[in-house]
């Protein structure tokens, strides 16, 4: 009898759905290695101690730095100790290790920014290494410089999809591009970041980001909260999709009606970061293939167009004090993919207005050069 429900328990586990973590974040250990101690004698110099320097790789994920550095600790090689036979000690070797694109750095000791990796192939230098033993060091040789860091993964996706849980972005995000979500009639059924590419006739592509739904109290962390909203910062539009029947958590919260709903993930925004409300945004009116839906839509059909005209009877828990603004407004349904290619359309149009529009305020030069300021004042400089 214990041989067999071994066996029926065996059986059972290999049906059960292993839950593997995304890891967004991560903390690791780096150092530069040791300077070589000179030779006082004949006046030889140690070795420079070899640096740890992060190059961006797409391949890379921060779960595969974990399985191959399962220590999280990380080192340059030792300089070289002078000799007779090379006064001068060879330098330590470098460690450049690959990590994923889209990775903010951060200094714990110091709570700092020491660099952000954003393209492929672009390198950080993350601890020098120590100056070798000379005349000025008593020949000894110098430790190299030691951070305890926190790799914070953003995801770099041109589109980002935000809206309450169970309003329909899984089901979107699959009919929009060759992403396969996990979808389901339940809230909360995205707990991990998904990502797909819309592809175009002219090949052109935009990659677009399933996030998990927000709740309300996601920018006091609530929820998936700081996991969610962090990833929203590098997305170049807001894709906004809410339920035409508004939405019910559970019965401990009272239900919101599909406006309300805006005002809520509106304000979730704002108090998180409000220059997210500065990005181009898309409202999409989801379920609009149900019965009533054409009811529901014609009664805030006004308010969708212009927020501030139901904004005095919005609840003031609800309440934002800056509007985002929507530059398309579309009913759609994700389900039966009714005009999901004038969502594609949309998409790529807001996209290409905003990039000409920053192109001739000269703002896409003047970013980059802002960027490379920001991390000269904050760290070591990129390599």
């Amino acid at each position: 009898m214990v041989f067999l429900q071994n066996i029926l328990f065996k059986e059972a586990r290999k049906k059960i759905r292993k839950y593997k973590p995304f890891l967004d974040s991560l903390r690791i250990t780096v150092e530069g290695g040791h300077g070589g101690n000179g030779m006082p004698k004949y006046g030889g110099i140690g070795g420079q101690g070899g640096a740890v320097v992060f190059k961006a790789s797409e391949q890379m994920t921060l779960k595969r730095l974990w399985k191959l550095y399962p220590s999280m600790k990380i080192k340059g090689g030792n300089g070289e100790d002078s000799n007779k036979n090379r006064l001068i000690g060879r330098r330590g070797t470098d460690s450049i290790i690959e990590v994923p694109t889209g990775l903010t750095l951060i200094d714990e000791t110091q709570n700092k920014i020491i660099g952000e990796i954003d393209k492929e192939k672009s390198t950080c230098l993350v601890a020098g290494g120590g100056s070798g033993g000379c005349s000025g060091s008593q020949f000894i040789g110098r430790k190299g410089q030691h951070r305890n860091l926190r790799l914070d993964l953003k995801l770099i996706a041109d589109v980002g999809l935000v809206g309450f849980p169970n309003a329909g972005k899984s089901t979107l995000l699959k009919a929009l591009s060759k992403a396969r979500p996990k979808i389901a009639s339940y809230p909360f059924t995205t707990i991990l970041p998904q990502i797909g590419t819309i592809e175009y006739q002219d090949y052109r592509q935009i990659t677009i980001a399933d996030l998990p739904g927000l709740i309300e109290g996601a920018h006091r962390n609530i929820g998936m909260g700081h996991q969610f909203l962090k990833h929203v910062e590098r997305t170049k539009l807001l894709l906004v999709i809410i339920d035409i029947f508004g939405f019910q958590l559970s019965q401990k919260y009272m239900k919101r009606n599909c406006l309300e709903n805006i005002y809520s993930l509106n304000k979730e925004l704002e108090l998180y970061d409000p220059t997210l409300l500065d990005k181009p945004a898309i409202l999409l009116i989801n379920k609009m293939d149900m019965n009533g839906s054409d009811e529901e839509h014609l009664r805030y059909e006004k308010h969708f167009s212009d927020l501030s005209f139901g904004l005095k009877d919005c609840p003031t828990d609800l309440r934002p004090e800056k509007l985002i603004k929507f530059e398309r407004i579309l009913p759609i349904s994700a389900k039966e993919e009714t005009k999901v290619d004038t969502v594609k359309e949309a998409i790529r149009e807001v996209l290409e207005n905003e990039y000409e529009k920053r192109f001739e305020d000269g703002e896409i030069d003047a970013l980059d050069k802002r960027l490379e300021v920001k991390l000269r004042e904050h760290g070591p400089k990129m390599v």
